[in-house]
């Protein structure tokens, strides 16, 4: 399969050559000339893998001058991993994952081949190319998206929680059966919604992820999250970044046994967010309630405070059985943690204007741009709103200002005792409803406050005792229902 002719293959510095895209270093770079005397052959391009490697990832680029046209495929020591013909110039294999038209599995040590097919190239033609090797030997957060769906920073909308037929997720065939719900049946009817990003979530596993890399291309204005619900007996949670094996298999309701898997997620830059911490375990939701209560400060970022399914099923964000109850001992213990909404939908097929749906409550979340990066920063940075009833308009953000000091939703003052802090809830998409400032858990009536006709409300003074608060907004419709769920601001002794 080598050619006659030589390919003058080097191991290059970065930057030589072609210019090298933004982002890190590659580990090695491939490079060569090819030729009229490469014309309808095929050439085996090596380089060593070493041991340990857990994802591996190869970009290429080369002349195109006069319709010079390059395949792509890839081989390990073993077998053919994959083809993308002149369709892609770049690939990525892991374990988990690869991007369509390869193969995921082992990534082996040894001599690997990334094959060149040649099937145009004109005479006296020499096009040049460059292969640039990427190489992870510890595992960390993948996007399924080469770039943001959108570099604007801005408020964007999803669903953090849902199924597809790669574990509980079912809709129907066409004969109208029951059957396990392929993952573009999901996808689709979240860009139908008007979503900006999801997280699909099946449980313990990762076999969604090949499916997302390969639709991700096709839905280029919805981020398609890697994300998966870590499905224990002693409690559910979202997993959002990762795309290794997490070992899910704890015994004991104890973080020493959750920290196999918790400490893996935050070692590779991912998201932990505790789901429907307040429903019921039993026959009707296995392990669905948490009952792990030794988390050290860090070992979870986010709470799914509003479940769909547990609405669908109470007809109220506001049951006892949603997560409000966990997420304010949290916070009441000085834990800054984020909440979240998901639809927990298994049915991609529910119309959109019921309780279960995809967007159902629909997460908002401000981000510098939106990309699984920003997503995660985002969630991070608790400027984050849940709204319940999943519209498309509402809004909800909440300030805060004390003595040139001003904080937004998920950030902190420094005050005083004695010192006054002024907070401004903006609303939108609301009319005829109020704003209801929760305290340290508590609603007091003194801090609910009608919305005026521009969406500004702002609240009376209230005076630090010196001590550590928390100051969130929830926002209710004119018949009192709870529409947005907002988060806190933290107030911090100075």
């Amino acid at each position: 399969m080598l050619a006659a002719l030589a390919l003058a293959l080097a191991v290059l510095a970065p930057g030589r050559l072609l210019a090298q895209e933004a982002g890190p270093a590659p580990w090695r770079t491939l490079s060569g000339a090819i030729t009229r005397a490469d014309y309808e052959h095929y050439h085996e391009v090596p380089f060593d893998l070493p041991e340990g490697v857990t994802r591996l990832t190869i970009r290429v680029r080369y002349g195109k001058e006069q319709h010079t046209v390059v395949d792509l495929g890839l081989a390990d020591p073993q077998r053919f991993r994959g083809w993308s013909g002149g369709t892609r110039d770049a690939m990525t294999l892991s374990v988990e994952d690869a991007t369509p038209g390869y193969l995921p599995g082992p990534l082996p040590a040894g001599q690997w081949r990334l094959i060149l097919g040649v099937p145009n190239i004109r005479l006296g033609v020499e096009a040049r190319f460059e292969a640039q090797v990427f190489i992870e030997r510890q595992p960390v957060v993948q996007s399924f998206a080469d770039r943001p769906i959108n570099p604007a920073p801005g408020w964007y909308r999803g669903d953090l929680h849902m199924h597809s037929g790669n574990s509980d997720g079912k809709c129907l065939s066409q004969a109208g059966e029951k059957v396990p719900c392929p993952v573009y049946r999901t996808v689709a009817t979240a860009a139908e919604r008007g979503l900006d990003f999801i997280a699909l979530t099946d449980h313990n596993t990762t076999a969604h992820y090949a499916a997302l890399r390969e639709l991700q291309g096709a839905f280029d204005r919805l981020l398609l999250v890697p994300g998966r619900e870590v499905t224990t007996f002693q409690g559910h949670s979202n997993v959002f970044g990762p795309t290794d094996f997490l070992d899910f298999r704890t015994l004991a309701p104890s973080y020493a046994e959750a920290a196999k898997w918790m400490d893996a997620v935050k070692r590779e830059g991912g998201l932990v967010s505790i789901n429907h911490p307040g429903a019921p375990s039993g026959e009707i939701c296995m392990g669905c309630g948490w009952r792990i209560d030794d988390l050290p400060e860090g070992a979870v970022q986010a709470v799914e405070v509003v479940n769909g399914g547990t609405m669908a099923e109470t007809g109220s964000a506001e049951s006892p059985l949603q997560g409000f109850a966990f997420w304010h001992k949290l916070l009441n213990a000085g834990r800054h943690v984020t909440a979240i909404g998901g639809s927990d939908n298994h049915n991609a097929g529910i119309p959109l204007d019921k309780l279960g749906a995809i967007g159902t409550p629909t997460t908002v979340v401000h981000m510098e741009a939106l990309s699984l990066q920003g997503l995660l920063d985002g969630i991070r940075a608790g400027r984050v709103f849940i709204d319940v009833q999943g519209s498309r308009d509402r809004l909800l953000d909440l300030s805060a200002t004390s003595g040139g000091q001003t904080a937004a939703m998920g950030g902190t003052l420094s005050v005083a005792r004695g010192r006054a802090v002024r907070f401004t809830a903006e609303v939108k998409g609301v009319t005829g409803g109020a704003v209801q400032l929760i305290i340290d858990g508590k609603a007091d009536p003194a801090w609910r406050k009608g919305i005026a006709a521009d969406g500004s409300i702002t609240m009376p003074e209230w005076r630090s005792d010196g001590g550590r608060h928390w100051v969130r907004a929830d926002v209710g419709d004119g018949s009192g229902a709870l529409i947005l769920v907002g988060n806190p601001i933290y107030v911090e002794p100075r």
